[in-house]
């Protein structure tokens, strides 16, 4: 996977969620963002669905069994955010 790509979502992430005191460096691309990797909640989600669609023209579908695959870990929005551009 594309480092850029990658610290580019974690950026996205800390600048969409508000996260104080967190930089890209602070946080492992294979860590779970909800839970206990980041800690994040079904708010969190929204937001970041929000912001993907705002900033990458990306649809979720509020129902699809997929969303929590791709909101698993940086590592996994990045590819699904990659497979979007390439779509």
């Amino acid at each position: 996977m594309d480092n850029t790509l990658i610290n580019e979502i974690k950026l996205f992430v800390i600048e969409t969620l508000n996260l104080e005191d967190i930089t890209v460096d602070d946080i492992d691309a294979d860590s779970p963002l909800f839970n206990e990797g980041l800690g994040l909640d079904s708010i969190d989600a929204l937001e970041l669905g929000v912001g993907l669609q705002k900033r990458y023209g990306i649809k979720l579908q509020s129902d699809s069994a997929e969303n929590r695959q791709h909101f698993a870990s940086i590592n996994a929005l990045a590819q699904f955010v990659s497979a979007q551009r390439s779509n």
